[in-house]
């Protein structure tokens, strides 16, 4: 058996999550999660000093080990040669199928994020990955106009507007607390319309 207060620090972390996912962060307090627990709210000061750390010591692992791997992804494309960056995106669809496998790994911290984050930092939390692939779509436009190719003027905004449609899709399965299978599913489908209206935009043909 695990000592009483270690014990009480795994506890705080489930009572505080099924608390928040209940009530969300504004409407939750220590005071509903300690009775929920059977203690006072005393000994909830002893591990965290307001709820927001609370709620920050039951989303933070999971959602920085997201955005970070993405981020790392993003790198690694822009590292490659400008011709394998634009043969590379006809199967980006399959490449970012990691993203739904993970976020279901963690489905009731990304429930978390998406549903119950207003009033913490977490509540912008999905346009930090949208700010990741609106830069990439940008460099990656850049690129190809230095190397010749003739594009349409493609805005910040506009890249911005197309990469926040990718990312409510994904999150749209959580939402809703779609069945894993039925995500990823859908996970394919939407990637390959994103990935098509891109190479649309960018003037290319799958095997360009």
């Amino acid at each position: 058996m695990r000592p009483l207060n270690e014990q009480l620090a795994v506890d705080l972390l489930e009572a505080g999550k099924k608390v928040f996912l209940e009530m969300g962060f504004r409407d939750a307090s220590l005071r509903k999660i300690a009775s929920l627990l059977g203690v006072t709210t005393g000994a909830i000061y002893r591990y965290y000093t307001d709820k927001e750390a609370l709620f920050d010591a039951i989303v933070s692992a999971p959602a920085e080990q997201l955005v970070n791997q993405y981020r790392r992804a993003q790198q690694q494309y822009a590292a490659m040669s400008l011709e394998k960056q634009l043969k590379g995106l006809s199967s980006i669809s399959k490449e970012n199928m990691w993203m739904m496998e993970f976020i279901y790994d963690h489905f009731d911290i990304f429930k978390l994020i998406v549903c119950s984050s207003v009033g913490t930092r977490y509540e912008h939390y999905i346009d930090t990955l949208v700010e990741i692939e609106a830069n990439s779509a940008m460099q990656l436009t850049e690129r190809m106009q230095e190397a010749g190719y003739r594009l349409p003027v493609l805005s910040d905004e506009l890249a911005h507007m197309i990469s926040s449609g990718l990312f409510n899709c994904v999150f749209e399965t959580v939402r809703h607390d779609m069945p894993k299978d039925k995500a990823l599913a859908y996970t394919g489908s939407y990637q390959l319309f994103y990935t098509a209206g891109w190479m649309k935009i960018l003037g290319l043909q799958e095997g360009d």
